[in-house]
This record gives structure tokens, sequence and C-alpha cells, in this order.
């Protein structure tokens, strides 16, 4: 049996390792918490000259996501904090992902909020969140939605564990394999 997938979608700084932690701590099966961040942290320090970089990060997002489907593929259960800020990174999860294993939470914030919290880590780009801000939700169909401006993790945690005993179908992920893309192919397809 695939491991279930909870899949926190959210801009930089708006609460999914929070949320994350959290739900490791009130969830009663085991899970593994899988961020982005983890992957791009593991690479090298060296500096990578500014036209080998997207390169490098496609590469990177494609492997988180290759990984993290190797996880559920062999029976674990997987909390991930991604964020879904380019098309192609949702089109590569859903031919990966087994689509009813998935639970697609809405990590939204608003942005005054973003900004306020980017600056008070420091270790983001500025502007980061406001970059992702409009993209990152664009494809427009969660399981469930959290606001963090207006709950704490604990209480979107609460929330998602409590989903997971009435999830329904068709999953988000479901749904969004039925969405044609842009180019007139099916969702799942490249």
């Amino acid at each position: 049996m695939p491991g279930r997938i909870i899949f926190l979608n959210g801009t930089s700084s708006s609460g999914k390792s929070s949320i994350a932690r959290e739900l490791l701590r009130v969830l009663d099966e085991p899970y593994f918490h899988m961020p982005v961040d983890s992957f791009h942290a593991m690479r090298s320090r060296r500096e990578i000259p500014a036209d080998d970089l997207p390169g490098v990060l496609h590469r990177t997002w494609r492997g988180f996501h290759r990984a993290v489907a190797g996880m559920a593929a062999a029976g674990n259960n997987v909390v991930v904090d991604h964020v879904l800020s380019e098309e192609w990174r949702l089109r590569d999860c859903l031919e990966l992902f087994p689509a009813r294993d998935v639970v697609l939470v809405g990590v939204r914030c608003p942005l005054p909020e973003l900004r306020r919290r980017e600056e008070a880590r420091g270790d983001r780009p500025a502007g980061l969140a406001a970059r992702q801000f409009e993209q990152v939700h664009s494809h427009g169909v969660y399981d469930i939605e959290c606001d963090t401006a207006a709950n704490s993790a604990a209480d979107c945690a609460g929330r998602i564990s409590a989903f997971l005993t009435r999830q329904t179908s068709p999953t988000a992920f479901e749904r969004l394999r039925g969405t044609p893309r842009p180019d007139g192919g099916p969702a799942g397809a490249r």
C-alpha cells in the first residue's frame, strides 16, 4: 500500500514548516516531513554561475519530487512542504504521486504578513514571497485550506488531522489530473 502524502503548498514564509512540525506531533501514524528546503540545503555551497542556476534548481526540484514519490511508493506517509510557484512543478507531481493518496493543503497568508515574516526571518531574499504570491495558488483546487495569519500552526494541523478522517473523493489531485493544461494536453501529461 502506498503511503499518504499531505502536500502543504504555500509561499515562502507562509507557515508550511510550522504546520508540518505540528502534524508530526498530532498524527497517530508515523509521517516523514520532507521540505524542499532540505534538498536545497544538501547541495554543496560552491558558487553556481548565474547561467547554470536555473538548470541546477530545476533538477533539484525534479529530484525532490521523485524522492517524495519513492518514499510514498515504499509505504511511508509523507508531509511535503512545497512551493508550486511554477506550473511544471504541479504537472510533475501530478504525474508522479498517486492522486487518491494525496491531500493537497493550501497554506495561505496575506501579503503584508508574509512581508513581515520574511523580514523577521532574515534568511530569505527580500520579496521572495511577493514574487511567489500570485502563482502559488493559481491552480485553485485544494482538499483543505489554512490561513496562518488567522490560525496557529497547531490549529491548522488539527484541522488537517480532522480532515484526514473524513476525506472525500475525488481528491484535489484527482480533479487537477482531469483539468487540461494551457497547451491543450491533459494535466498529468507532458
